[in-house]
């Protein structure tokens, strides 16, 4: 650090950078906001309110529970601070073109009667294709904005905006509608959209999220990229109705080849690709074949365009991807 750094200084510089968000909180609340705010970034472990109080020497001070009291008591507006973040994010790395967001959940490992809304779930990274393990605590969703950072050579994830999940057992506890992960996720989308009506949002997401319900809530408002299985059940457009046909109008056309079974078949014409930066390792050459179709499950549907990849390498398995969009905007991210 600089001879001449201080708490004091590093309070004053701080409360610069943080000029926009001032407004949304009390004198009182926000000098305690700053506190906290360097106590995070200088904290090498866990950061906590105590760990923060510690690091800035605060950890003695006998009005320590009012840094408590930011988080759990003091009334500011999380929605109004994350809609000012995502608006700084947006003009700093997306000033024009498409605002490009990702969608993901996260578990927070939780244990503690009190915690009433934490859950049992599966533990992503110690679990794997043949082992489930399970782990207990608070799942939260997260948005985020995802510009490619150039002097870091790939894409950084940014939040802006979390939702708590609360599990399903909590919501029967409460006696309340439990709401899934998917109707959690189509409203945090709706609200980024809302936030910036004149602009086209691209969501991306995991298999979690490709769900279509989800994709027909959001689809007119945020264009969405995710996985798509294979056994998808894929049809064509329904042929145009001749006048004077009696009966309901068909909404589906004839049934697709499944995906699965276009990767033994000869026929589909495939196009190489070559993918800079995957996953910071460098350059790969995959294979790709697009199309349109009417992804159905009996009463539901949506209109999706969908694109095979295929390693030429063999290390990795072949693989779908959907996206509801027709612009040329969001066929340039799904390539």
């Amino acid at each position: 650090m600089p001879d001449d750094w201080s708490f004091e200084t590093a309070h004053v510089k701080l409360s610069s950078w943080m000029a926009p968000f001032a407004g949304m909180f009390t004198a009182p609340t926000w000098n305690r906001v700053l506190v906290l705010l360097i106590g995070a970034v200088l904290s090498p472990g866990r950061r906590t309110v105590a760990a923060a109080l510690r690091i800035t020497g605060l950890d003695q001070d006998t009005h320590f529970t009012n840094y408590h009291r930011v988080l759990n008591r003091s009334r500011w507006s999380r929605r109004r601070v994350a809609r000012c973040l995502f608006h700084l994010l947006v003009d700093t790395f997306f000033p024009s073109g498409p605002v490009i967001v990702g969608l993901d959940d996260t578990l927070e490992r939780r244990w503690g009667a009190k915690i009433a809304a934490r859950g049992i779930y599966r533990d992503p990274t110690r679990s794997s294709h043949g082992h489930f393990v399970k782990a207990s605590g608070l799942r939260w969703l997260s948005v985020t904005v995802l510009p490619e950072i150039a002097w870091a050579g790939r894409v950084w994830a940014l939040p802006f905006l979390t939702a708590l999940a609360p599990s399903e057992r909590y919501a029967s506890s409460r006696q309340r509608r439990h709401k899934k992960l998917t109707d959690w996720g189509r409203q945090v989308l709706l609200q980024t959209a809302r936030w910036l009506p004149d602009r086209q949002i691209i969501g991306v997401a995991d298999s979690s999220y490709a769900a279509i319900d989800l994709l027909n809530a959001v689809r007119s408002r945020v264009c969405m990229i995710t996985r798509l299985r294979l056994d998808a059940r894929l049809f064509d457009p329904p042929a145009r109705r001749r006048p004077g046909t009696v009966g309901r109008p068909r909404v589906i056309g004839t049934r697709q080849v499944s995906l699965a079974e276009r990767l033994t078949q000869a026929k589909p014409r495939w196009r190489c690709v070559k993918v800079t930066g995957w996953y910071g390792r460098g350059e790969r050459i995959v294979e790709i074949m697009s199309g349109t179709a009417l992804w159905h499950h009996p009463g539901r549907l949506v209109p999706i365009r969908y694109v095979m990849v295929r390693d030429l390498a063999g290390e990795l398995r072949p693989q779908a991807f959907l996206c509801t969009g027709s612009r040329p905007d969001s066929d340039r991210v799904m390539r």
